[in-house]
């Protein structure tokens, strides 16, 4: 540590945990660097809504600079991480290094293929407003393309989309992709029938949800089906590209399939070449910090966290929120000598998904919710948690008038389409 100056604490990634770790560092006598390659904090329990049209992309994202601006002792820095010099205490940017007396590392991860990284092109999946912009699109070319097209076996492909993966996210998109068809875009077109467009929900495992109680589940899957989502459950898709996904020895015809299925941490682990588990995410202890490393912290998705029952941490916003406000402490703590005498201890808030515009599953341990209650709660906890009043007010008018109406307000194709057009298409212009 430099004797003349302040401590330096530099925290990599604006998410969850990154930004309650600099926030918990308000009144700490630290000089704080928040590094992130890009300029805002995004919701992303929400992103969802805006790849489904719910929601635009503003409403869940808010600069980084505007949230910390009266935090007078953190600088934010634009840029991309590229290694971690350990024994200098240097974070490298390019031609820049950005010197450390504690780090944190709140990189969080990325939708993973299991192997088959070609499937991306074909199956995108959510992590950045990007890439729900590019769904956004993919699902509303759809169903335009399909205006257009006289084959019928191109148009049911075209209206035909897939989502794999039921954890909340695939669950929850699934749900919106079949409101947007059946009620949004019920009477916008003249040729076809938005309502008889297909959704499947496929999981390789024996029930969505499987982070909650079979009840809810269960409650979940039939209101999912109630929509008209087709859930395929315990198959695995073995093949996909860009004439649809295989499963099993089946083969489904679509050109709007959605991952949502795995994730693969930040290269943490490689930067601080630690162990990583299969995933990629650093295996940690309960105090957070790297092994070897006692001034680097790991949380949130990149880090590999065992519970006390030796059971793994789930990559959610709040184990993330807590793991960043326990790293705060431990630095607070090591500026007065001391060290925090507990490790790390998540403590369950509960969990919650949204199944379209009137159901909803909560689970909080003893007391559960389901049904319209459910998805009250679940909208009341998610605009709860957003960042900025402005954000708040705009998300809770746009799902009152969503509920009352049945429209997206963000109906929007943005980008190059020309790219998009089917290959059918593409041929019968040509002709």
């Amino acid at each position: 540590m430099n004797a003349t100056t302040r401590p330096r604490v530099v925290i990599i990634g604006a998410g969850f945990g990154g930004l309650t770790a600099a926030k918990a560092l308000k009144n700490a006598p630290v000089d704080v660097t928040l590094i992130d390659r890009r300029n805002h904090h995004l919701f992303q329990p929400l992103l969802y809504q805006v790849a489904t049209a719910g929601l635009a992309p503003n409403q869940i994202a808010t600069p980084i600079r505007a949230i910390v601006r009266h935090q007078k002792n953190v600088n934010v820095e634009l840029g991309t991480v590229e290694a971690i010099e350990t024994a200098q205490h240097q974070v490298v940017l390019g031609d820049r290094r950005v010197p450390y007396d504690f780090l944190i590392i709140a990189t969080g991860a990325r939708h993973a293929y299991f192997g088959h990284d070609d499937w991306e092109e074909f199956a995108p999946g959510l992590k950045t407003l990007e890439d729900a912009t590019e769904q956004r699109k993919r699902i509303l070319l759809a169903f335009e393309h399909a205006e257009l097209e006289p084959d019928e076996a191109e148009r049911t492909r075209l209206t035909t989309f897939v989502v794999i993966g039921g954890g909340p996210t695939g669950v929850e998109t699934a749900g919106a992709v079949a409101e947007l068809a059946n009620k949004a875009l019920a009477r916008d077109y003249r040729r076809i029938d938005p309502k008889s467009a297909r959704i499947i929900l496929i999981e390789a495992g024996a029930r969505i949800l499987g982070a909650f109680p079979q009840s809810l589940s269960e409650h979940a899957r039939r209101a999912l089906e109630t929509l008209g989502v087709d859930v395929r459950l315990g198959n695995a898709v073995t093949h996909v590209d860009e004439s649809g996904v295989t499963l099993g020895g089946e083969h489904i015809a679509s050109r709007c399939v959605i991952w949502a299925a795995g994730v693969q941490s930040s290269p943490a682990a490689r930067w601080l070449k630690i162990p990583a588990d299969r995933a990629g995410r650093a295996i940690i202890g309960g105090d957070l910090r790297a092994p070897g490393l006692a001034n680097i912290f790991v949380v949130g998705d990149c880090a590999a966290v065992n519970d006390s029952a030796g059971k793994q941490l789930p990559g959610v916003a709040a184990v993330a929120k807590q793991q960043g406000a326990y790293a705060a402490r431990a630095i607070k703590a090591a500026l007065n000598n001391e060290t925090l005498e507990k490790p790390f201890a998540y403590v369950d808030v509960g969990n919650l998904a949204t199944v379209g515009r009137k159901a909803a599953v909560v689970d909080f341990g003893a007391i559960r919710f389901t049904g319209f209650i459910g998805w009250v709660f679940w909208s009341v906890v998610h605009i709860y948690f957003l960042i900025g009043f402005k954000n708040r007010i705009a998300v809770a008018l746009d799902w009152v008038w969503s509920y009352l109406t049945f429209e997206r307000g963000a109906r929007l194709i943005t980008g190059d389409i020309a790219s998009e057009a089917p290959a059918a298409a593409d041929k019968r212009n040509a002709a």
